[in-house]
C-alpha cells in the first residue's frame, strides 16, 4: 500500500504547485467551478465533489495545522508534482505545464495527473524506480519502472463510471434540482410520506440532456401534469411514472436518515432524491431500463487503450481510475466481483497480449480512505497468468493479484 508522508505539506509548495499551473489560469479556474456550483444545490455539489482536488489545494493554502489526513495525502501529491517538475527535462516541464493547463479548463480535473502521481509513488514504496517517460519523452505509457534489470510500462488512465449508466448521475441531478420545486409545493399542500417511481427506458445521458435541453423540459412537464392530475400513474416512450404513498419503517424524515433505507430497498442502480418539509417528504426513485454496466465500461476502456498506447516491448501495467463513483457504488463492484470478472475477461483478449497486469482504483484510495469503503491494498491487482513476465520475481510487487 502507498505510504505518503505524514508530515503537514508545506504552504509554500502548495504556492509552488499553483505556480506549476499559472496563478491566473488558477483564479480562473476557481471562479468557474464556484459558478458551476450556483446551477443547484444537487448539481452543485456534485460539481464541488469533482473538483475536490482543486477546492483541497486551495484549503491548504491557509488552514494552518487543521488538516485532515485526507488532505495531507492531496497537498503530498502536489508536493511530489512539484518535485518531479524539478527534475524533468525543459520539454518535459513544458508538457506538464501543458497538462496542468488542459486539467484546468472546461469539465476536465486534476485526477488524472494525481492518479499517475499516486502510482508512481506506490511503485516507488514497492522498490521500483520510476520515470515519467510519458512526460520526458511523449511516449504513449506514462511511467517506466525498473526493478532487478526488469522494465515495465504502466499507462495510468481515468474512465468515468458514467460511461456505463444508461441512467447518468450527472442528468439525474438536473433533472432533480429542475422539479425540486415543484415537489416542495405538492407537498406542502399534501402532507404525509411519497414515493414517486420513475423509470426512463432508454435511459438519459448528461450529454443528451445539455444538447436537447427540451428533453428535460419534457421529463418535468410530464412529472408536474402527473402531480395536477387525479390519476397516479402515467407512462409514454421516455417515462413511467407512479406515484404511491412511502412506506419504509425506521427511517428518520430527512435525506440523511433515508438513503441508505432506500439504498437497501432500490438497488445499487437506483437514483435518489429526497425532499422533505414540514412533516411530509416526498422521495423520487428513478431508474433507467436496464442494469449499470460499469465495469464493462472499464474493460471496453481497456480494450481500446492497450494497443494504442502500450509499445509492446515490454510487459504493460494498465492502472485504471474509475471515477465518478460513491463508497457503496465502488464497494458493491468490488464485493459482486464484477470489477474482476470484467478484468479477467479484457486478459483473455487479444488486445491484452503486452499486458501483464490491471490495477482499478477510485476516489477512495486516492484521499486515503478507511476500508470496507476503500481497497485494503490500495488497488485491486489482477495478474495475467499467459503473460510470459506474470511469473517475474522482480515485478511480482506490482502485478501479482490482490484478490
Amino acid at each position: 500500500m502507498m505510504r505518503l508522508a505524514p508530515q503537514l505539506p508545506d504552504p509554500r509548495t502548495i504556492e509552488e504547485f499553483i505556480d506549476l499551473a499559472g496563478r491566473s489560469r488558477w483564479i480562473r479556474r476557481l471562479r468557474e467551478i464556484e459558478r458551476s456550483a450556483a446551477i443547484g444545490p444537487r448539481s452543485g455539489k456534485a460539481v464541488l465533489q469533482r473538483h475536490g482536488v482543486e477546492y483541497t489545494l486551495e484549503r491548504l493554502r491557509s488552514i494552518g495545522d487543521a488538516v485532515s489526513p485526507a488532505e495531507r495525502r492531496i497537498g503530498r501529491l502536489a508536493a511530489e508534482a512539484v518535485t518531479v517538475a524539478s527534475r524533468l527535462s525543459g520539454a518535459g516541464r513544458t508538457r506538464l505545464r501543458e497538462e496542468l493547463a488542459a486539467a484546468l479548463d472546461g469539465e476536465a480535473t486534476l485526477i488524472p495527473l494525481f492518479h499517475r502521481l499516486r502510482c508512481a509513488v506506490m511503485q516507488q514504496a514497492r522498490g521500483f524506480a520510476v520515470r515519467f517517460a510519458g512526460l520526458e519523452e511523449g511516449t504513449g505509457f506514462d511511467l517506466l519502472l525498473v526493478r532487478g534489470g526488469v522494465e515495465a510500462e504502466m499507462v495510468c488512465d481515468v474512465v468515468s463510471a458514467e460511461e456505463g449508466r444508461r441512467l447518468q448521475r450527472g442528468a439525474w441531478f438536473r433533472l432533480a434540482d429542475r422539479i425540486d420545486p415543484d415537489l416542495q409545493t405538492w407537498l406542502d399542500a399534501h402532507p404525509g410520506r411519497y414515493l414517486l417511481k420513475m423509470t426512463l427506458p432508454d435511459g438519459l445521458r448528461d450529454d443528451d440532456a445539455a444538447v436537447d435541453d427540451g428533453l428535460l423540459a419534457r421529463l418535468h412537464e410530464r412529472i408536474r401534469t402527473l402531480l395536477a392530475g387525479t390519476s397516479r400513474a402515467a407512462h409514454d416512450a421516455a417515462v413511467v411514472l407512479r406515484l404511491d404513498p412511502l412506506l419504509l419503517a425506521g427511517a428518520r424524515a430527512d435525506e440523511l436518515g433515508m438513503i441508505g433505507p432506500l439504498r437497501r430497498e432500490f438497488g445499487p442502480d437506483a437514483h435518489l432524491a429526497v425532499v422533505a418539509t414540514g412533516g411530509g417528504v416526498f422521495v423520487v426513485a428513478a431508474r433507467a431500463g436496464r442494469e449499470n454496466e460499469v465495469a464493462a465500461a472499464v474493460r471496453r476502456r481497456m480494450a481500446t487503450i492497450a494497443p494504442a498506447r502500450l509499445s509492446g516491448t515490454r510487459p504493460g501495467i494498465l492502472a485504471m481510475f474509475v471515477e465518478d463513483t460513491d463508497r457503496a457504488e465502488w464497494r458493491g463492484l468490488r464485493e459482486r466481483l464484477e470489477l474482476e470478472g470484467e478484468a479477467r475477461q479484457f486478459l483473455t483478449d487479444k488486445a491484452a497480449r503486452a499486458v501483464v497486469a490491471v490495477t482499478c482504483t477510485s476516489r477512495l484510495e486516492l484521499f486515503g480512505l478507511a476500508e470496507p469503503d476503500a481497497v485494503p491494498d490500495g488497488e485491486l491487482r489482477f495478474r495475467n497468468p499467459a503473460h510470459p513476465a506474470a511469473r517475474s520475481a522482480a515485478l511480482a510487487p506490482a502485478v501479482l493479484s490482490s484478490v
